[in-house]
């Protein structure tokens, strides 16, 4: 009879004491699982704070924040300037546009625009340029933006001036490379980027609900200002708001709104976020506190990627204390199993088993034992891993929003109205989208890391299985048979 063979007939020799072993097996080799695929969930959550807005410094006009405020535009010159900064690895500088429906009703004329309200041409900072366009925007008013667009109720006759609907603006941006208002990688679904963010090209990226909303797909064309643009790529920021928006390479955009070196804003990258607060401060020293005003998006997100790194290393330190429960267990099982058999021990031995042998076929049989508990707890660690993981990053986010309430913290380029969010404001969340980054964890056991752990655990199996069966092993076959 094979070494295997008799491995896998021990290991099933008491049915009930093997079901006992390997449910207390798989509850172990779970929570190990779990914990594993929990600690690679945060790592990469951690990640992509660092990545999208954990390095990110916005620079808009001194006194300007988006579509408010005053200030001098911002220029090319000034972006260079900022990029000789020690630390900085990018700087991406961004034109803002507002493209306005073109209509021909009766309350706007022939040929006209829809009326934007207070601020349509831009706003009181002059941040943005308003342009016309074919393009329809894909969120409705609805009550909040006939709100905010109404310039008032009464006509000079006193009377009341009948209710107007208005159709909201198109944000467009003007970009210096591929990337949305956070410097984070744009996101998109079909299609290619626009190339040669340097060069002025009447190509364009659109939002989804923006392409839906309009027909287009990639190849389609549209206008902006009677010039005809093709649809090189959808692309998906996320949110409603960021995906009623056009993308266009910033000369493009600077040759729409006739300002050929200006800037809306820029988005500067440090190359770590230990360098973040000194980039700052050298940033705004070599731009001036009268030319911008430099903010860095999302400030309090230091605290969560701090959070968020403790809570990888709770989850580390879980997994190999289950890690080593499964040992445990593992080795207390085997050392009773060997105690039982030490007379089939002492058989082998006499007809000339080798210690190799013996310790084999306990290995194997431990094994059998750890793959039916891997099986069943991997399938616990599918469905509670990822509540796991929630958990562990919904405790850190609640932490970090409890220690920064009250506190206001500028949004970068989305406060200012452009794709991808809105600015804390009195009332407002403070820590803009950073809550959403936090809260949207997405935790999966892919196949990858539960084969890691499943190896670990078979790993400790052995060591467990080994130690008892070549101690005993080692016993002369007479001492064994004396014994009995």
């Amino acid at each position: 009879m094979s070494v295997l063979a008799r491995s896998v007939g021990n290991a099933f020799r008491n049915k009930i004491r093997t079901a006992a072993v390997v449910a207390v097996l798989a509850v172990a080799i779970g929570l190990a699982l779990a914990m594993l695929v929990a600690n690679q969930a945060v790592g990469a959550k951690v990640q992509e704070l660092n990545a999208s807005v954990g390095t990110t410094l916005t620079v808009n006009p001194a006194g300007g924040q988006g579509f408010e405020g005053g200030g001098e535009p911002l220029t090319s010159a000034e972006a260079a300037t900022a990029a000789a900064v020690p630390n900085v690895s990018s700087v991406v500088g961004t034109k803002a546009l507002r493209l306005q429906t073109t209509t021909t009703d009766a309350t706007t004329g022939a040929g006209g625009t829809t009326a934007a309200g207070p601020g349509g041409a831009g706003g009181p900072g002059g941040q943005a340029t308003a342009v016309s366009t074919n393009l329809t925007a894909a969120i409705d008013a609805g009550t909040l933006g006939n709100r905010n667009n109404s310039s008032g109720g009464t006509g000079s006759t006193g009377g009341t001036q009948p209710a107007r609907t208005f159709t909201l603006p198109i944000t467009a941006t003007g970009i210096g490379a591929e990337v949305d208002s956070t410097g984070k990688a744009l996101d998109i679904t079909s299609g290619t980027g626009l190339g040669d963010y340097g060069a002025a090209q009447a190509t364009a990226l659109v939002g989804t609900t923006l392409a839906e909303k309009n027909s287009l797909s990639v190849g389609s064309t549209f206008t902006i200002q009677d010039k005809s643009y093709t649809v090189a790529g959808i692309f998906d920021a996320g949110t409603a708001f960021g995906n009623n928006a056009v993308y266009l390479t910033l000369p493009e955009a600077q040759a729409l709104a006739e300002a050929p070196d200006e800037l809306s804003s820029m988005i500067v990258t440090v190359n770590s976020m230990e360098n973040v607060d000194a980039a700052k401060t050298a940033v705004q020293a070599a731009l001036g506190t009268d030319k911008a005003d430099v903010t860095q998006g999302q400030r309090n997100l230091q605290t969560a990627v701090s959070s968020l790194d403790s809570v990888k290393n709770i989850s580390l330190v879980a997994f190999i204390a289950a890690l080593a429960t499964a040992g445990l267990i593992i080795l207390l099982i085997m050392v009773m199993l060997v105690r039982e058999r030490r007379s089939e021990i002492g058989v082998l031995k006499a007809i000339g088993a080798r210690n190799r042998t013996i310790g084999l076929q306990f290995v194997l049989e431990s094994l059998v034992l750890v793959a039916m508990g891997s099986m069943v707890g991997a399938a616990v660690a599918s469905f509670a891993s990822g509540s796991i993981a929630s958990a562990l990053i919904s405790s850190s986010a609640t932490t970090t929003t409890t220690a920064g309430a009250g506190q206001r913290v500028a949004g970068g380029i989305a406060g200012g109205g452009f794709p991808g969010g809105g600015a804390a404001g009195p009332g407002g969340n403070p820590f803009g989208g950073a809550t959403q980054l936090l809260t949207s964890v997405t935790a999966s056991a892919s196949p990858g890391v539960i084969a890691a752990g499943i190896a670990a655990v078979f790993a400790v199996a052995v060591v467990g299985a080994l130690i008892p069966a070549l101690l005993t092993a080692r016993i002369r076959p007479i001492e064994v048979l004396r014994g009995e």
